[in-house]
């Protein structure tokens, strides 16, 4: 006579992504963080010990959310297109237009995030490690787009190339926060006619692109 065997019903393996959508969930349902690292871990089924293998604090875990959303929007890149084919702009608008789809999707907490905080300094904190991968990746796509032959000079320029980037960046990322029409469609306006404004004034022509991205951002602070 056959007999049956007991199943075995084994927990799911912890992971750091699991641990960071509770955290994310957490915030969004309670409007605040949680109390303690052994209240969060005991509320959600796993120990303290286990929380720390992942992350040392709440914060680390604030920190790579947007480390995360910059990953994904790479991993999305290199799976829809040859970055290799593309040149500066292109590569730098797709990447846009790939990270603002995701903080949409995820838009509640980026709000949270970055709004919730009193302080602008600490919201701007939870930004700092993605600010070190956003230049290294700007570094990398803008290869043999300045054409200095010192590279004394050539260094000072991609310093300021990668600063400049990133403050375009933080600013889009408000006009996103802002932006109220109907599929954030006026933030995809914002970083066509930025980036081409942007790119023009690299090239040091006058400037139609900037004219145009001048009278939008006047309409828009008037509208």
């Amino acid at each position: 006579m056959a007999t049956r065997t007991k199943e075995v019903k084994t927990a799911p393996v912890l992971t750091a992504e699991h641990i960071m959508n509770l955290y994310m969930a957490h915030c969004l349902e309670n409007g605040k963080k949680p109390e303690s690292v052994y209240i969060f871990s005991k509320k959600n089924g796993f120990s303290e010990k286990e929380f720390y293998k992942f992350y040392a604090s709440f914060e680390v875990i604030e920190k790579q959310v947007f480390i995360g959303f910059h990953q994904m929007a790479l991993g999305l890149m290199a799976q829809s297109v040859d970055m290799h084919s593309l040149g500066f702009r292109e590569n730098l608008l797709t990447y846009y237009y790939t990270l603002f789809e995701i903080l949409t999707a995820n838009r509640s907490y980026v709000i949270y995030a970055l709004q919730g905080e009193q302080n602008r300094l600490d919201g701007l904190m939870k930004l700092r490690d993605f600010r070190k991968e956003f230049k290294e990746f700007i570094e990398g796509i803008s290869q043999g787009y300045l054409k200095s032959k010192s590279e004394r000079v050539k260094k000072v320029q991609q310093d300021a190339l990668n600063e400049g980037a990133w403050v375009q960046l933080m600013v889009t990322l408000k006009f996103w926060m802002d932006d109220e029409s109907a599929g954030f469609e006026k933030t995809d306006l914002f970083i066509e006619k930025s980036i081409r404004a942007t790119f023009d004034l690299f090239d040091v022509t006058p400037l139609e692109s900037v004219i145009d991205f001048g009278k939008f951002l006047f309409k828009e602070k008037l509208s």
